[in-house]
């Protein structure tokens, strides 16, 4: 074979092996690009939870209302839905709870759209927990149908990605940049209207669910197996909450006496204003106004009473005047709850006011939002109640309303 011969033969062989090598690389290579275009089966979301961006198809079963509980119907709020990969699913450990988002609310919650239940979603969010649950926060996409043949998204639905915005006050984690849309910029009773009707939208506590609230939202940064208590300022054990010596329970911030709203779901299981106490101290503020002065508190270091008020220690003056404020703004005579008001009086008794507001209003000021009263926050809007306290994120609010 002479040597143009043999250029010839090796040549039809390279080519020949070329050709092979992109017939067997082709295939897998659109394989893999359609594999990875495929949504996620919620029985797949739940095995990663790493915080990835994944988007998620599966059967609307409920709105979430805690770790193991997700209601069918009565649906409280719209800032949640529980899915599956069967629509008959019934346990809860293999349901993605799906965070819904202010901008999706309206078409994708279920107070506002109950019929909603048994149909498939397809979402695109973050793989990670949501109330103490596998789940998807922070959606920047939902439709109804499934993957790749969705169905037609609701006129509602967004067109455009919400932005997540931190906490004005340097919160521990991000909010939906248009939760507080339609107050900025207003002040006085637009401000409060405003105000009123953002946070009304909230998943809505038994206060039974409130021991398990307490146990996550004031969980001692230091000690995970403990709560921070709201007076005595103790770090304890979660598991001593009841009613004997020296355990904790809950202590309404606005006592539930002024309103006389008892511990009925509504007022009296936001957890926005429950805070662990040590039972006695809980007892010795009783249901007492806030103000300055009296005898010191012996088992509360920094904090004073006398007949008719309540000084709690300096570090947590402003988070009591700010829970007051929320309480003040969030129940407005609605719901079938009686309106909570502040008022300068430290003698309310059983009306619906709680004082003193001159002093309430001092205290946020000298005590600004500290990090534990921002994670706090975050942690009841993402996996407890979907609202927030605005005067946590926005101090400056309380003077634009009460000035």
């Amino acid at each position: 074979m002479n040597t143009k011969s043999v250029t010839r033969s090796l040549s039809g062989r390279l080519i020949t092996a070329f050709a092979l090598a992109v017939a067997l690389v082709t295939p897998v290579v659109a394989s893999t690009s359609a594999s990875a275009a495929a949504p996620l089966t919620v029985a797949q979301a739940l095995a990663a939870q790493d915080g990835r961006a994944a988007t998620v198809t599966g059967y609307v079963i409920g709105q979430p209302t805690a770790t193991s509980t997700v209601i069918t119907s009565g649906y409280t709020a719209d800032t949640a839905i529980a899915i599956a990969d069967t629509a008959a699913e019934t346990s809860t450990s293999r349901m993605l709870y799906v965070q819904v988002t202010a901008a999706y609310r309206s078409g994708f919650g279920l107070l506002t759209n109950p019929g909603l239940r048994g149909k498939q979603v397809t979402t695109t969010g973050a793989l990670t927990a949501y109330f103490s649950h596998g789940g998807l926060k922070n959606p920047t996409a939902m439709s109804l149908g499934g993957g790749s043949t969705p169905g037609p998204t609701p006129t509602a639905s967004p067109t455009a990605t919400p932005t997540p915005s931190p906490s004005p006050t340097g919160g521990s984690g991000p909010y939906d940049s248009t939760y507080y849309l339609n107050a900025v910029g207003k002040t006085g009773t637009a401000l409060r209207n405003s105000l009123h009707t953002i946070v009304s939208t909230q998943t809505k506590l038994s206060y039974d669910q409130v021991w398990e609230a307490l146990k996550d939202t004031d969980q001692d940064p230091a000690n995970a197996n403990n709560v921070l208590l709201l007076y005595t300022g103790r770090s304890q054990s979660k598991t001593t909450n009841g009613g004997g010596v020296n355990d904790w329970n809950r202590e309404h911030v606005w006592a539930k006496s002024h309103g006389d709203f008892g511990t009925a779901t509504g007022p009296g299981t936001d957890v926005h204003h429950l805070r662990p106490e040590d039972v006695s101290v809980n007892s010795t503020r009783g249901n007492k106004d806030f103000d300055n002065g009296g005898s010191a508190v012996s088992e509360a270091a920094g904090c004073y009473t006398d007949s008719d008020s309540f000084e709690p220690r300096n570090a947590v003056k402003g988070d009591v005047a700010r829970m007051i404020m929320y309480m003040a703004i969030r129940y407005e005579g609605g719901d079938g709850w009686p309106n909570l008001e502040m008022n300068n009086s430290v003698s309310n008794g059983s009306a619906p006011y709680l004082g003193k507001l001159s002093v309430l209003l001092s205290w946020n000021q000298l005590d600004p939002p500290d990090a534990f009263e921002q994670r706090r926050n975050q942690v009841i809007y993402d996996r407890w109640q979907g609202n927030r306290n605005p005067f946590i994120d926005h101090p400056e609010w309380a003077a634009a309303i009460w000035n």
